[in-house]
């Protein structure tokens, strides 16, 4: 079908990007500093915006490099951290690109259950008391992708407490953290650590917008070192344009009105996606996230989410399969982002999904 709801991608409808804002921040950028929006730079990335980020952690210039995008930053982390070979742990289930780029390492990933206040951590300290000794393990803290779960405050100190006493790195990726429109703000564990086990990533994506490609990583200034000199033969610099960009947006306060938007925004598509899955697919289980883009979503066992993906295709939705971000398993489970899906076309489309659900277990609609 050419109308097509997609709740795959997680990224913001067009409604909620502050275009007006970006403009003006694209216009002041290119009258402030037109030289350093248009130079090479360096690849520690735009200056202004390095030692912006730097000020919001509380953290020295000299521990932040700014990328392009978080994905480069997680690829120059992993790059510089990991060795074929190497055990890892992730989240189970994890963001599936991260599973692709560790593989492609030759890592040896290691996945460790999620539950809905996070990593399990009576099963990582299972592990590391065996004969694992990870280099590395990836969390997402803050509405996970693909869960949309937050790691509890407890569990953020016994993280840290777990790589002070094993030697790990705990990569916190945390794209998400703004985007929280219900419960309690949780510090970062980056501003729990006090052993330099944690190196940080975020991105502006999921705040300003997913086109500008501007991510960042904050670690000890000796590793965050290693790495610029990797992206400094990688791209000489990341995109000044882009960055300086971000930069004015984020000076002049128009970040805080986007964020806002944003979770404004979510908050009523995560209420209207929560009704329409108890009236039209009350198989499905689920925990409702407090913020970020994504949501778990649970079929009874037997369900099979590869039929239901062709069959939703036919009815015109789309979603990611659960198994994209597993390992093995995930065969009754999917994720639905919910960010690109204005409120009124969301009851819709999981109406079309209940349909191709039972189109496939023959059973009867909700009453």
């Amino acid at each position: 079908m050419s109308d097509t709801i997609s709740f795959a991608r997680g990224a913001p409808s067009l409604d909620i990007v502050d275009i007006d804002g970006l403009r003006d921040a694209a216009t002041r950028a290119f009258t402030n500093d037109p030289g350093g929006a248009t130079a090479y730079g360096t690849s520690i990335g735009y200056v202004p915006l390095r030692r912006w980020i730097a000020e919001q952690h509380e953290v020295d210039e000299q521990q932040v490099l700014v990328t392009n995008g978080s994905m480069q930053a997680d690829a120059f982390l992993f790059a510089t951290l990991v060795a074929a070979g190497d055990a890892v742990v992730v989240e189970e289930p994890t963001y599936d690109r991260t599973l692709l780029n560790l593989k492609s390492l030759g890592a040896d990933v290691r996945m460790v259950s999620l539950q809905t206040d996070g990593i399990d951590t009576a099963e990582l300290r299972e592990l590391l008391t065996s004969a694992v000794k990870p280099a590395l393990a990836h969390i997402i803290p803050n509405f996970q992708n693909p869960a949309g779960y937050t790691l509890s405050l407890a569990k953020r100190e016994e993280l840290l407490a777990l790589a002070a006493e094993h030697g790990f790195t705990i990569f916190e990726d945390d794209p998400y953290r703004h985007i929280r429109f219900s419960g309690e703000t949780l510090p970062t564990m980056l501003s729990m650590d006090d052993s330099e086990s944690v190196v940080y990533a975020s991105s502006f994506s999921k705040t300003v917008c997913p086109g500008i490609r501007v991510g960042y990583l904050v670690g000890a200034p000796a590793l965050i070192a290693r790495i610029q000199k990797l992206a400094t033969n990688t791209y000489i610099s990341p995109n000044m344009v882009a960055q300086s960009i971000v930069y004015e947006f984020c000076a002049s306060g128009a970040i805080d009105r986007s964020i806002a938007t944003v979770k404004s925004a979510l908050a009523e598509r995560v209420a209207a996606l929560t009704e329409a899955l108890d009236c039209h697919l009350p198989e499905a289980q689920y925990t409702a996230p407090q913020g970020g883009y994504f949501m778990w979503v649970q079929l009874p066992e037997g369900a099979s989410v590869d039929a239901l993906f062709d069959a939703a295709k036919e009815r015109g939705v789309a979603f990611v399969k659960g198994s994209d971000f597993l390992m093995q398993g995930g065969d009754n489970a999917l994720r639905l982002a919910y960010s690109g899906v204005t409120v009124d076309r969301i009851d819709e489309g999981i109406e079309r999904l209940a349909d191709a659900y039972r189109s496939l277990s023959g059973a009867p609609a909700a009453a």
